[in-house]
C-alpha cells in the first residue's frame, strides 16, 4: 500500500507537474452547481417587450480620418503626411487646416487641405527642426477636430543602430549578436525607449516584416534550395569529380585564383546567382590549392555586384534605367535612359578598379594587410582561422562522396548548367511577357536573333530589366535540385533515402545564413523607419561645385550604402536627387558642353559606383553575407580582409576617376592610369605568402 499522500494511478497529472485527486474535481463541481442553476433560470426568463429587443438608434455618421505618419520624426528632415477620410457628412469635399505645433506650443507650419471621401491627400512635407513631442491638429470647416502626436528624434540618433551593429560585429566577431543588437537599439528609439517592448518588436515587427517580403522569401528559398542541390552533388561525387577535372588546369595558386575570377566574370547577369554558383563550385578547388577562404570570399564578392552593375545586360538594368528615367523626368531632361546608362559605364570607376585589382592580386600572387596574414596561414594548410565560424558548412562527413562509387564531373556541372540556363532563359521569357502585358513591344523573338541585331544590347537589357528576377531564381534553384537528384538516382549513385538525406543536409548547412540575412534585412528596415538615409543626404548635401560633384556624390553614396547595407536602396534614394542637382549645377556653372556632359554622366555613375563600394564593404550587406555563406567563410574574417582592398580600389577610383571626370578628362584614360597605379602598388606594397 502506498504511503499517505503518495499519488496513485487514479489521480490526474497536469502539465505543470501538480497532482490533483479526483475528489478535488468533485468539490469544484459542487461549488459551481448554484451558479449553473442561476444561469439556467435567467435563460428561461422572457426578455422585455415580448422577447424582442427595442430597435437601436442608427449610429451617427462621423468623419473618420486615416493618418499616415512616419514612425518617428527626425530633426532636420521634412515630415511627409497623408490623410484619407472615411465617411463624410456629404458628397462634397470638406476643407480643413492642419497645424504642426512644436514642443512648447509654437506653431511650426500650417497646411490647407481639401478632404474627399475615400481619397488620399498627400500634404507638402512639414519642416521639423526641434526634438520632442510634435503635435498635429486637423480642424475641418464644420468644426470637427482631430489630433495626433509624434516624437521627433535628433538626427544623429538615426545613425546609431547601423553603426553600433557594425562596431559590434568587427569588435566581437559575433555577427548574429551584433545585428540583433543593432535591430534592438533601433526598436528602442522607435518605441518610446522601452527595453522590453524593443525586444518584442525586434521579433514580431522587424524580423517578421523582413520575412513577409516576397522578394526576401524568394532569396531565402533560393538559398536553401541551392544548398540542397550542393548537398546532393557533393554526396553523389559530382563536386569531387569537377575538382579533379579543374585540378588538371588550376595546378597552382595563381591559376586557381584566376579561374575563380574568370568564372565570376562569366556569370555576369545577376549578383546573387554569381555568388551562389561560383563560391560552392570553386571552394573545393581553392581548398586543395591552399588558398584561404577569405581570399575566395574576396574574389567571389568582388566579381558579383561589380560586374552585374556595369554589365550591358543584367538583372540590375531595370532598376538602374528606371531610376535614371525618373531623374530625367523630374529635371525636365529629354534623354533616353538606357543609352545614358551605357554612356555611364566608363565612369563607374570603383567597379572597374575593384575588378582590375582583384585580377592583379590573383595574377601576381602578392597580398598585403590582413589578407596576407590569411594567405600565410593557408599556405600551411589551414584555410580557415582557428576562431572561424563559417556561415555554412559543407565540409562535414555527410557531404563526402560515398566510398566505392564513381566521381563524375558532369554530375556537378549539369545541375549548375541547368540552373544557369534556366535563369538566363527565364529572364528572357518573363521580361518579354512583362513588356507585352504593358502593351510595349516585346523586342526580337529569340536570343539568337538578338545577338545578330544592331539593337541587341539595348533590346536584351530592356527585356532583362522587366523580368521578375527573384521568381526566376527560385524556379532555377528548384530545377537545379531536380536535375541533381535525377542524375544521382539514374546512375544509382544514391538511393532515394540517401538522396533526400543529402538534400536536407544541404539545406541545414544554409540555416546560419538564413538567420543572418533575416537580421540584415531587419536592420535595413530599422534604418528605413528611422530615415537614416534621408538624414545622411541632408548632412552631405551642401554647396557643390561641378569639379567636386562626382567625387562628393561617390562619397555620399558610399557612406549611405555602408550604413544601410543596401546598394539598390542607395540608388533609389540618391539618383532622383542627384540627376536634377547635377543638371542644375552644370547649367549655372560656366562649363563647356563636353565638360558638362562628363560631370552629368560622372555624377550618375558615382551613385552606382558608390552604392556598390559601400555595399561591398558593409558587414550588414546581404551580398557580403551571401559571399561568406557561399564560400563557407567566417563572415567577420571576410569583411576584415576585404576592406583594405576595397579601400584601395575606392581611393584609386577617386584619384584617377571621379576627380579627373569633374575636370572633363576621358574616363578611359582614368581607367588606364588607375590600372598602372594598382599594378605598381601591388608590386611594391604586396608580397607573396611564404611557404
Amino acid at each position: 500500500m502506498a504511503p499517505v499522500g503518495t499519488p496513485t494511478r487514479a489521480e490526474n497529472r497536469l502539465w505543470t507537474g501538480m497532482t490533483f485527486p479526483p475528489s478535488s474535481f468533485r468539490k469544484i463541481g459542487d461549488a459551481l452547481k448554484p451558479l449553473a442553476i442561476l444561469l439556467g433560470f435567467l435563460s428561461l426568463c422572457p426578455s422585455p417587450a415580448g422577447g424582442v429587443p427595442p430597435p437601436a438608434d442608427p449610429p451617427e455618421e462621423v468623419l473618420v480620418i486615416d493618418w499616415e505618419l512616419p514612425p518617428v520624426g527626425v530633426a532636420g528632415i521634412p515630415m511627409a503626411i497623408s490623410l484619407t477620410p472615411g465617411k463624410t457628412f456629404s458628397e462634397t469635399a470638406i476643407p480643413a487646416e492642419l497645424t504642426a505645433v512644436a514642443p512648447g506650443g509654437t506653431p511650426l507650419a500650417v497646411r490647407k487641405v481639401l478632404l474627399e471621401a475615400g481619397r488620399t491627400t498627400f500634404l507638402e512635407p512639414f519642416p521639423v527642426d526641434r526634438t520632442g513631442i510634435l503635435s498635429l491638429r486637423l480642424v475641418t470647416a464644420d468644426g470637427s477636430e482631430f489630433s495626433r502626436t509624434l516624437r521627433v528624434l535628433p538626427g544623429v540618433v538615426t545613425l546609431l543602430p547601423p553603426l553600433f551593429a557594425i562596431f559590434m560585429a568587427l569588435a566581437f566577431r559575433q555577427v548574429v549578436i551584433a545585428l540583433s543588437a543593432g535591430v534592438w537599439l533601433g526598436a528602442l528609439f522607435l518605441y518610446d525607449f522601452r527595453p522590453l517592448a524593443a525586444i518584442l518588436r525586434t521579433v514580431d515587427h522587424f524580423a517578421l516584416k523582413s520575412l513577409t517580403d516576397s522578394d526576401h522569401i524568394s532569396i531565402l528559398m533560393f538559398t536553401l534550395l541551392l544548398g540542397g542541390m550542393i548537398g546532393v552533388i557533393s554526396r553523389s561525387g559530382g563536386v569531387q569529380g569537377i575538382v579533379n577535372q579543374i585540378a588538371r588546369f588550376a595546378t597552382n595558386r595563381r591559376r586557381g585564383q584566376l579561374a575563380t575570377w574568370a568564372l565570376g566574370i562569366l556569370v555576369f547577369f545577376d549578383d546573387y546567382s554569381n555568388t551562389l554558383i561560383v563560391g560552392p563550385t570553386m571552394r573545393p578547388v581553392t581548398d586543395r590549392l591552399r588558398i584561404s577562404r577569405e581570399k575566395l570570399a574576396y574574389i567571389v564578392d568582388t566579381t558579383a555586384a561589380t560586374i552585374a552593375s556595369i554589365a550591358l545586360v543584367s538583372s540590375w538594368i531595370g532598376m538602374e534605367v528606371s531610376l535614371i528615367g525618373d531623374g530625367f523626368r523630374s529635371a525636365g531632361i529629354a534623354r533616353q535612359p538606357y543609352s545614358t546608362f551605357l554612356a555611364t559605364i566608363p565612369y563607374c570607376f570603383y567597379p572597374w578598379m575593384a575588378l582590375i585589382l582583384c585580377f592583379i592580386i590573383g595574377y601576381t600572387g602578392r597580398d598585403f594587410g590582413t589578407m596576407w596574414r590569411a594567405e600565410t596561414r593557408a599556405r600551411g594548410g589551414q584555410v580557415l582561422a582557428d576562431s572561424a565560424a563559417p556561415l555554412s558548412d559543407f565540409d562535414a562527413s555527410s557531404f563526402a562522396p560515398l566510398p566505392g562509387r564513381p566521381q563524375r564531373w558532369w554530375n556537378a556541372l549539369l545541375p549548375v548548367l541547368a540552373l544557369t540556363v534556366f535563369i538566363f532563359a527565364g529572364l528572357w521569357w518573363d521580361g518579354r511577357a512583362a513588356l507585352a502585358a504593358q502593351g510595349l513591344p516585346a523586342g526580337i523573338d529569340s536570343p539568337l536573333a538578338v545577338l545578330l541585331s544592331p539593337l541587341a544590347i539595348q533590346n536584351l537589357g530592356q527585356i532583362f530589366g522587366e523580368a521578375d528576377s527573384f521568381r526566376i531564381l527560385l524556379g532555377a534553384s528548384l530545377v537545379g535540385c531536380l536535375v541533381a537528384l535525377a542524375l544521382a538516382f539514374s546512375q544509382r549513385l544514391l538511393t532515394l533515402t540517401e538522396g533526400l538525406q543529402a538534400w536536407l543536409e544541404g539545406i541545414k548547412a544554409m540555416l546560419p545564413a538564413f538567420v543572418v540575412l533575416t537580421l540584415a534585412w531587419s536592420i535595413g528596415l530599422v534604418c528605413s523607419e528611422l530615415q537614416t538615409a534621408d538624414y545622411l543626404v541632408s548632412l552631405l548635401s551642401g554647396a557643390l561645385t561641378p569639379l567636386w560633384l562626382p567625387t562628393l556624390i561617390f562619397l555620399s553614396a558610399s557612406v549611405i550604402s555602408f550604413a544601410t547595407g543596401t546598394s539598390w536602396g542607395t540608388m533609389a534614394i540618391l539618383l532622383p536627387i542627384v540627376i536634377p542637382l547635377a543638371h542644375k549645377v552644370c547649367q549655372t556653372a560656366p562649363l563647356e558642353v563636353g565638360q558638362a556632359e562628363g560631370v552629368l554622366l560622372g555624377s550618375i555613375a558615382s551613385v552606382l559606383a558608390g552604392a556598390v563600394f559601400g555595399d561591398h564593404c558593409s558587414p550588414i550587406s546581404d551580398t557580403t553575407i551571401l559571399s561568406s555563406m557561399a564560400t563557407s567563410s567566417d563572415h567577420i574574417d571576410h569583411v576584415r580582409t576585404q576592406l583594405p582592398y576595397a579601400l584601395v580600389g575606392a581611393g584609386t577610383a577617386i584619384l584617377f576617376g571621379t576627380l579627373p571626370a569633374g575636370l572633363g578628362f576621358s574616363p578611359w584614360l582614368g581607367i588606364l592610369a588607375g590600372t598602372v597605379f594598382l599594378a605598381l602598388l601591388v608590386r611594391f606594397l604586396g608580397r607573396p605568402a611564404p611557404g
